[in-house]
């Protein structure tokens, strides 16, 4: 046998009787070598027992048997005597031990310290000292090297070549018992592993629920490879993106393009990427680990393949703990996901099929109208609550009874209406028809409808029921000539709560900006169409805000907020739907430019103050509407936007109110006509994009600036100030006119008791 020393060591001086004893002594070691491993299946206790008798033979104070794992490349012992019993890995270059490993030749190293090849990390960790080592391979009958065997620490003077010699014989003697122990192990691990797998499997696609699967699927993945944690990813073929449920509780969904990352690249490819160092890969998104704080190391990454070929999702598995995922980690994980893929996409259909019920069942409990199923055996399945109201009766008083229990006597033609239904398999409406509800009579819509399965069979009928009572009917035509809510509280509660009062509102005007000229251009029915087009945009925007549409006056709209229902934030409902009507204007005049018709601009005045709001008119007409000074300054600051070149002007009463926070300047103090005292009127800028107002929050800093400098008398200080916000933004309008107020009054000052307001002469 071949052997080497790193260091001076002491040489064998032997006669040839002592190379009889020799022979004879490496005989009986062998031997007992062979006697004490011959039937072990376990490789824990064969290689408890190989480093015993070596140690003890070697007169060395512990040993450590490595074995070669050709799936890592690394070289592992599960034991070490003395204290210390645990598993050792390496890379199988690294130390002495690599060294013997990779050349293949035994080493005597008498100075451990001072050998270039130690390792002295795991000293550090075991707080053992090594002083000597003696270390051989491993080596097959065949000559495959499948490890290597070390004892340290001679206890009594220094290793030698003839201890050198007997552990070689030992290492080659125990090699196939190792190597056969090996195998029987790696087979017992791979059947626990099927069995377990078979375990998994079953388990996991018997469940239904989509969150509960994915949990567990996630689960699994990372207990069966070892990963620290593992996500599943399933396409949403609406969306074209990769989502998965996260966090502890499984609540915040993930959501990305699924052409994005590495999941992304599995995705589009149906590929697997496997990749040690994720920082290191291009395709890796580091966003993931900033937001949750986690670090990846090593990803796994396979595609999921349902039964058809079609890729519906990726398994991703991240960090396996003790190295880099291997060839074995994605068979299993590709074996396991197309396992499940079955299950997943059952669950997909149940999650689909309960949101479906879900949203039938939100439906029927918000509609007014009554709803019924009857099986074919015409008991009650379900009845929604409108019918339960309409019926007057509780859940358990209909459900699972005969119709007939409900629908005779006076109501004995719904019988008849169901029967000739179930007869012909064909809807049958009735109108206005008479349904007696204990002691109340009511008017009717009723329609009844067959119920049919895929194959077409009978599976029972559907009775709609709408209540159009005298209530109704008078609900329905009122709302055609004043705002719904107005309806509502005068049919309950009579009309002599429109009879008159004052309150605080919020008042919106708008007018559309040359009007006339475009009436001249577009003829009378051409204005019609425009009109008609122009208040269903403006009125959605006030509705939306729950705003009440008092009248249209022309081509101007007048609207409260705050009457007849008070909201709390009026003033800010107010000036939200003003700024959507900006907005939704600009929109439809890009498709009006783009028909070739003429865009439409608007102004918009808002006020708050009390108001007399109530029923005006004669006997034979009557209108619900606003009166007093708080609307008029409203219409006045509408017609202001002229004056200053704006679209939205809001008095300081409605500003002073203002909940939410807005982009809003104040534009001038005011004496409107037909009032003495000034008040503050301030623009509105939110419905503003960066195209229609660049360098917004720049300018208004510099309009500030000049209005303070302005009211001081300040003239050219004010000049330079609205100049240096015209150069940010040329179309702004008020800063224009300032600068040429400035101007002027530079030229010409005004009164010494002037107080910076400007007097309207005009409405």
């Amino acid at each position: 046998m071949e052997a080497s020393t790193q260091t001076a060591g002491p040489l064998d001086r032997r006669t040839p009787a002592d190379e009889i004893s020799a022979r004879l002594r490496t005989a009986e070691v062998l031997l007992n070598v062979y006697r004490r491993t011959a039937g072990m299946e376990s490789l824990d206790e064969m290689l408890h027992t190989i480093v015993d008798i070596a140690a003890r033979e070697t007169g060395a104070e512990r040993g450590t048997l490595f074995l070669h794992d050709e799936q890592t490349g690394e070289l592992y012992s599960r034991v070490a005597q003395g204290r210390f019993s645990r598993e050792i890995r390496l890379p199988s270059t690294q130390g002495i031990a690599g060294t013997v490993f990779t050349s293949g030749k035994g080493l005597i190293v008498a100075d451990a310290y001072q050998s270039d090849s130690f390792d002295a990390s795991q000293d550090e960790q075991t707080a053992f000292v090594t002083r000597s080592v003696l270390c051989a391979p491993v080596r097959t009958v065949r000559g495959n090297i499948i490890g290597v065997i070390q004892t340290l620490n001679k206890e009594h003077g220094e290793f030698t070549n003839a201890d050198l010699e007997i552990l070689e014989a030992m290492a080659t003697q125990a090699s196939d018992a190792l190597r056969q122990t090996q195998l029987i192990e790696r087979m017992r691990k791979t059947r626990a592993q099927e069995l377990r797998f078979l375990e998994v499997v079953s388990d996991v696609t018997s469940e239904i629920e989509l969150e509960v699967l994915l949990k567990k699927v996630m689960e699994e993945a990372s207990r069966m490879l070892d990963a620290e944690r593992s996500t599943l990813f399933l396409n949403d073929e609406k969306t074209n993106e990769l989502w998965s449920l996260v966090g502890g509780g499984l609540k915040e969904k993930l959501r990305f393009p699924n052409h994005l990352g590495i999941a992304g690249a599995v995705f589009q490819s149906g590929k697997s990427i496997d990749i040690p160092y994720a920082y290191a890969d291009l395709r890796f998104n580091p966003t993931f680990d900033k937001r949750s704080g986690f670090f990846t190391r090593s990803i796994l990454c396979v595609p999921v393949v349902n039964k058809t070929g079609k890729v519906i999702g990726v398994t991703q598995a991240l960090n396996k703990r003790g190295g880099p995922f291997t060839r074995e980690d994605e068979a299993r994980l590709r074996a396991f996901t197309a396992q499940v893929s079955i299950a997943l996409e059952n669950a997909k259909l149940f999650a689909d099929v309960q949101n479906i019920k879900n949203y039938n069942e939100s439906i029927l409990e918000s509609m007014s109208s009554g709803v019924i199923t009857l099986d074919e055996e015409e008991h009650v399945v379900t009845c929604n609550a409108a019918g339960l109201r309409l019926l007057r009766v509780r859940s358990n008083e209909v459900l699972e009874k005969r119709a007939g229990e409900f629908f005779g006597g006076a109501n004995a033609w719904m019988m008849d209406t169901l029967k000739r239904v179930e007869e012909s398999q064909s809807a049958e409406i009735l109108m206005d028809a008479d349904l007696q509800v204990r002691d109340r009579k009511l008017s009717v819509n009723v329609t009844v409808l067959p119920l049919r399965s895929i194959e077409k069979t009978r599976l029972g009928s559907m009775i709609m029921i709408e209540d159009i009572s005298t209530e109704k009917r008078m609900k329905s035509t009122m709302s055609l000539y004043m705002d719904p809510k107005i309806a509502n509280q005068m049919l309950e509660g009579g009309a002599d709560i429109l009879g008159g009062k004052s309150d605080v509102a919020t008042v919106l005007f708008s007018d559309i900006r040359g009007f006339t000229t475009l009436t001249e251009e577009l003829g009378p029915q051409g204005t019609v169409r425009l009109l008609n087009d122009y208040f269903s945009i403006m009125v959605e925007s006030i509705q939306r805000e729950e705003g009440m549409l008092d009248k249209f006056i022309g081509d101007a709209i007048m609207a409260a907020f705050g009457l007849p229902i008070s909201h709390g934030d009026d003033e800010d409902r107010a000036v939200r739907a003003a700024t959507s009507m900006i907005q939704d204007l600009d929109t439809w005049n890009t498709q009006r430019v783009a028909n070739g018709q003429p865009m439409i601009n608007m102004g918009v005045g808002i006020n708050t103050d009390v108001v007399v709001a109530g029923n005006i008119g004669s006997p034979k007409r009557m209108n619900f509407t606003l009166i007093g000074d708080g609307v008029n300054l409203a219409s006045r600051l509408e017609g202001l936007c002229k004056q200053y070149g704006t679209r939205i002007l809001i008095s300081e009463n409605t500003r002073a109110q203002l909940r939410g926070t807005y982009r809003v300047r104040e534009v001038d103090r005011v004496v409107v006509k037909g009032k003495t005292e000034p008040i503050g009127v301030y623009e509105v800028l939110d419905y503003h994009t960066e195209q229609s107002f660049p360098e917004l929050i720049e300018v208004m800093g510099h309009f500030n600036d000049g209005l303070s400098e302005y009211r001081r008398r300040r003239w050219d200080r004010a000049a330079k100030s609205f100049r240096q916000a015209l150069q940010l933004n040329p179309q702004d309008s008020v800063s224009a006119l300032y600068v040429e107020r400035s101007d002027f009054f530079l030229q010409a000052p005004p009164p010494d008791d002037w107080d910076g307001t400007f007097v309207m002469k005009t409405k």
